[in-house]
C-alpha cells in the first residue's frame, strides 16, 4: 500500500498514538500489570488474552472502517455504513440461531463463529439477488433490499430471544452488544487474515472509488467498470462485515463515524483515506474497548454501547463545527 509522501508526518503521529493507545490498553484492566513484575512469567496467561483483545481491535476497527468507507463511496450517502445493508442482522441472527441450538446440546457452541459468518454471507448474496436488476445493482434497490432484509432478519433475531429459556437470553444479548474478548487464536488468525486482504483489495479499487463519487456517468466515461467495482466493494464490505461480526458480536457507529473523520482530517482522496481509516478504526476501538474495560472496574461495559456513547456526541461535534461533510 502506498502512501502519499506528503502525508507521512501525519500518518506516523496517527501511529504514534495507536501505539500509545495500545500501551494504555495494555497495562489497564481488570488486572493490573505491575511492569517490575512482568518477566517473572505471573501474567503471560493475561497478556496473551489482552494481546490478542487489542490485535483484534485493531483489525476491527480498521475493517469496520474501511467496510463503512467503500459503502458510503458506492452508495453515495453519507449515512451508509457497514450495518445499513443488514449483513450484520445476518450474521447476528445466525449467531443467535447457534446460540440456542448449542444450550440443546445439537452443536457445538465454538461453531457460533462459523454460522454467523455464513449467515452474514449468505444475507449478503440474498440482497444482491433482490437489487439485480437487468445484469445492473441499482443502487435504490440495494439500499431498500438491505434494509428490508435487515429489518425482517433483526424482527426474526428478537422473535428467537424472546421464546428461549433465560440464559439463552443472557448469552445472545451480551453478544449482540457486543466485546473483544477472544480466546480462540485459529480464529483469531482467519479473521486477521480476511481483514488484511480485503484492506489490500480495497486500496486496489481507490482510484476507481474516486471516479464513482463524481457519479456513475462520469465514472463510466473515465473507463471505469462501476457494476464490476461496486459488486467488488459490496463483496468486500461484506466479508469484513462478516468475519467482524462473528467474532466480536455488533459494534455499530465505527463504520459510519471513522471514514467522516477521515475526510475531514485528509480530504476524500480513497488513496489517503483508506490507511488513514485503518489506523483511526484502530485507534478509536481499542481506546472504546479500554474504556468499556476500566470505567466500572471489576465490571466491564459492552463496548457496542460504548462506541455509541462515545461515537454519537463527537460525529455532532463534527458536524456542528466542522459544517455539512462533503465527498468531494
Amino acid at each position: 500500500m502506498k502512501i502519499p509522501k506528503k502525508n507521512n508526518y501525519l500518518y506516523m503521529l496517527l501511529f504514534l498514538i495507536l501505539l500509545l493507545i495500545i500501551l494504555i490498553s495494555f497495562f489497564n484492566g481488570a488486572v493490573k500489570i505491575d511492569i517490575s513484575k512482568i518477566n517473572t512469567g505471573i501474567y503471560n496467561d493475561v497478556l496473551k488474552l489482552r494481546l490478542a483483545r487489542i490485535w483484534l481491535g485493531l483489525i476491527a476497527g480498521a475493517g469496520l472502517g474501511i467496510s463503512g468507507l467503500l459503502l458510503q463511496g458506492i452508495l453515495r450517502n453519507p449515512l451508509a455504513e457497514p450495518y445499513v445493508l443488514g449483513i450484520s442482522s445476518g450474521s447476528a441472527l445466525g449467531a443467535v440461531i447457534s446460540i440456542v441450538i448449542a444450550k440443546g446440546g445439537m452443536i457445538s457452541a465454538g461453531l457460533l463463529p462459523l454460522v454467523s459468518f455464513i449467515f452474514g454471507i449468505l444475507t449478503m448474496l440474498l440482497i444482491l439477488f433482490i437489487s439485480r436488476s437487468n445484469g445492473r445493482i441499482p443502487i435504490q434497490a440495494l439500499l431498500l433490499s438491505g434494509v428490508i432484509i435487515g429489518a425482517v432478519f433483526s424482527s426474526l433475531l428478537l422473535l428467537i430471544i424472546s421464546v428461549s429459556q433465560s440464559s439463552m437470553i443472557h448469552d445472545a444479548i451480551w453478544w449482540l452488544l457486543g466485546n473483544l474478548e477472544i480466546f480462540n487464536m485459529k480464529l483469531l488468525f482467519v479473521i486477521s487474515i480476511i481483514v488484511i486482504i480485503c484492506v489490500l483489495s480495497s486500496y486496489y479499487f481507490s482510484k476507481d472509488l474516486n471516479a464513482i463519487l463524481l457519479g456513475e456517468e462520469e465514472a463510466v466515461h473515465l473507463g471505469v467498470n462501476v457494476e464490476f467495482v461496486k459488486k467488488a466493494a459490496i463483496i468486500i464490505s461484506s466479508l469484513l462485515t462478516s468475519s467482524i461480526v462473528c467474532a466480536c458480536g455488533i459494534i455499530g457507529f465505527v463504520g459510519l463515524l471513522i471514514p467522516h473523520i477521515g475526510r475531514l482530517i485528509i480530504g476524500a482522496d480513497n488513496r489517503k483515506l483508506i490507511p488513514m481509516a485503518v489506523l483511526l478504526g484502530g485507534i478509536f476501538l481499542i481506546s472504546c474497548d479500554t474504556i468499556a474495560r476500566i470505567v466500572l472496574l471489576p465490571a466491564e461495559m459492552p463496548i457496542g454501547a460504548i462506541t455509541a456513547l462515545v461515537g454519537g456526541p463527537f460525529f455532532i461535534y463534527l458536524l456542528k463545527t466542522k459544517g455539512t461533510i462533503h465527498f468531494k
